[in-house]
């Protein structure tokens, strides 16, 4: 049984210096040191994070207390999370660590462990680390003590990475870039003007108090407006870490990751290299989506929510391509995880194939109305054992047989019960989450 309480469904997150204290980045570190460089003589880590203003912070106690284990540490500053994952598997490290909040606020901040390969780790392997939190660990000295070796120009691995891996050149696009205040602000520039592509960047500044607000990919009505003033161009919009993406084509539609998906899958069966017919997705991805890959013959299989979920389904169901509707894509042939940028690039490589605007590609799936909510909650997985709430999800398999889907989850890395409602007629699921909503606050404030 899954007994972990510190990760989430992205690794350690919370409010910086309140939740996500120093002190406990020390432990993390400390504990996940021990535990990944276990049977190694001399273990090396990576450590990268976004532009947060608590990364310094952060990253200081995670750097302490790899120390502290023995584990040197090679600081190569701020990147992207997949260019961590990346350089993790190319510099043959023990393991990786990510400072970052992802696309969550500026007070949050967190820290993720990528395993020598560039793959984020099982839930098992998580509950063991917790498992060792207040160990005693021996306490090695003198030139046993880590050290740590400061690598600024990494990027530049990571740059010439997705540079190899596009394999056509870009001459021609006008793309432009918003790269939410955040570890994308010079990577992804460089790779798409290093293409030939013509680049406009909005948001390209490493500022850790502006990160995520009101930009990225989890605002993408700002991409939408700024290309607007460039007739004819291509909106990419990638979160603080820049694992995600979110597209907006020329015409001003937007295509999140559902519809970056089914664009890559079908191109992949086109070419015969989408291996077992089958793509991955989550609970969450549209209906319309596994109804435009079935006209392919494609098998859409549904995992949890997140991408490591994705990934341990795409290696039961050995499948190359999966991801999420928030713009998480992983290509196992490229990345290990998911990368906006790779995925951004993957889509303009298939426009130069093929000849094709992006605006072409709109109507590759119809979108069935889905609507989601947040509802703040005293205690997100509690509140789920509740017999009212069991009574609530009754009640909306009757009400929705034949209709649609609903969802109701615990948020993985803050205090919400995440709600969703999917089926053909919005106004109906509109009034029925008002319903919901009233039943769910109603169950929380008798909760205790």
């Amino acid at each position: 049984m899954n007994m972990k309480k510190l990760f989430g469904t992205d690794g350690v997150r919370g409010v910086a210096n309140l939740d996500l204290t120093p002190e406990l980045a020390l432990k993390v570190a400390k504990a996940g040191g021990y535990y990944l460089s276990a049977g190694s003589d001399k273990p090396c880590f990576l450590v990268g994070r976004d532009t947060r203003c608590s990364g310094d912070m952060i990253a200081g106690a995670v750097i302490a207390g790899l120390c502290s284990v023995g584990v040197d540490v090679i600081d190569i500053g701020i990147l992207p999370t997949p260019g961590i994952a990346y350089l993790t598997r190319k510099l043959k490290v023990n393991a990786g660590i990510v400072i970052s909040a992802s696309h969550n606020p500026i007070e949050d901040n967190g820290i993720k462990f990528f395993d020598s390969n560039g793959y984020k780790l099982s839930d098992e392997m998580e509950e063991d680390i917790e498992q060792l939190l207040d160990m005693d660990f021996p306490r090695p000295n003198g030139v046993k003590i880590g050290k740590v070796k400061v690598l600024p120009d990494a990027y530049e691995l990571y740059v010439d990475y997705l540079i190899d891996q596009v394999g056509v050149r870009l001459d021609g696009l006008r793309v432009v870039l918003d790269c939410a205040y955040g570890a994308a602000y010079k990577v992804a520039p460089l790779v798409y003007r290093s293409l030939g592509a013509d680049v406009i960047s909005i948001n390209d500044i490493p500022l850790g108090e502006k990160i995520n607000v009101n930009c990225g990919s989890t605002y993408p009505g700002i991409i939408r407006e700024e290309i607007r003033k460039y007739p004819g161009s291509i909106g990419i919009s990638f979160d603080g870490d820049s694992d995600r993406v979110v597209l907006v084509d020329e015409e001003g539609n937007i295509l999140d990751g559902d519809s970056i998906l089914a664009i890559w899958s079908i191109e992949l069966f086109k070419r015969e290299k989408l291996r077992n017919n089958t793509v991955v997705g989550t609970i969450l991805s549209n209906m319309g989506l596994e109804i435009a890959l079935l006209k392919y013959g494609i098998r859409l299989i549904r995992s949890d929510v997140g991408d490591r979920y994705v990934l341990e389904e795409m290696f039961k169901s050995n499948a190359v391509i999966g991801g999420e509707p928030s713009g998480h894509i992983i290509y196992l042939p490229g990345v290990t995880t998911g990368d906006g940028i790779y995925t951004s690039l993957m889509v303009l490589k298939i426009l130069k194939e093929t000849g094709r605007t992006l605006s072409s590609f709109k109507d590759i799936m119809i979108r069935y109305p889905q609507i989601s909510r947040n509802i703040k909650v005293k205690d997100k997985i509690g509140i789920l054992e509740d017999m009212r709430m069991k009574n609530l999800r009754e009640y909306l398999k009757v009400t929705l047989a034949g209709r649609g889907r609903f969802i109701i989850r615990p948020s993985g890395t803050e205090p919400y019960l995440r709600i969703m409602l999917e089926g053909e007629d919005e106004e109906y699921l509109d009034r029925l989450m008002e319903e919901i909503t009233g039943k769910v606050r109603e169950i929380d404030n008798a909760y205790l």
